[in-house]
Formats: C-alpha cells, structure tokens, sequence
C-alpha cells in the first residue's frame, strides 16, 4: 500500500505576524510532523506579534523564534490547501488548490487578553481542518 504523501497547507494573512503564525503553530503541533506547514504575509511585519507569542505559550506551543515571511507565488503553487486570513486579493489564486477563507479578529496592537479567544477559534478550525485532511499514517 502506497504511503498517503504529507499534505501541506499555507496560512496567509497580511503581516504574518499573528494570526497565520498561531494557526501554523497550532496545526504543526497537532499534526505531529505529518502536514507540511507554512505562513506568509502579503506585507509582512518585522516581528512576531508579542502578544500572539505570549498567548500561544500559554497554550504551550513556543512561537518565539518565528518571524514573519513574505508570501511568493512559489509558496502558494506548493501548497494543498490555502487559508487566508483578512490579505482580500492580494493572495494569487491557482487553480486545482483549495481556498479556505478564515474570518478572524486582527490581533495586531492588542494585548494577551484579547489575543486569547482569537487564538482559541484559530486552534478549534486548525482541529476541524486535521479531521479533513488525508494524513498519511504515522
């Protein structure tokens, strides 16, 4: 029987500093190495969003050495599935890939307190998404 190969998923948002970094956090986390996880903005920020990287180790997922990628079209051709977040049309569209459009609050310029139920709605979809996608067998 031949291996399912390892599905890969793009998440996207504008500065790849928040919400794609969460939702890539978490899916490489529950997967357990068997999705290819990638981020990217379309202008991405210099850093992580502090906030985001507090939030996410409470939930015990270390974001602190990420840093924002700019999205290229080399990315997106790569991936299985494209989850955008808030980039509108600024994410190029190719056929034959699915297109997953999360409406999320922007966590840029809030504290912790507000980061936490947008990290909580990312975690519940990145588990809904696992469910869909064909892992290959551990």
């Amino acid at each position: 029987m031949a291996e399912t190969p390892k599905p890969s998923v793009l998440f996207v948002c504008v500065h790849n500093a928040g919400r794609s970094q969460m939702a890539a956090a978490f899916l490489t986390h529950l997967s357990g190495g068997r999705v290819e996880v990638r981020s990217a903005g379309s202008a991405p920020a210099d850093t992580v969003n502090p906030a985001a990287v507090a939030a996410m180790a409470e939930a015990g997922i270390d974001m602190s050495a990420e840093t924002p990628k700019v999205l290229t079209v080399t990315a997106v051709r790569a991936s299985d599935v494209v989850i955008t977040m808030g980039c509108g049309d600024t994410c190029p569209v190719f056929p034959g890939k699915r297109y997953l459009d999360w409406s999320l609050d922007d966590p840029a310029g809030q504290g912790v307190e507000a980061v936490r139920p947008i990290r909580d709605e990312i975690e519940r979809r990145v588990r809904a998404l696992l469910t869909e996608l064909p892992l290959p067998l551990r």
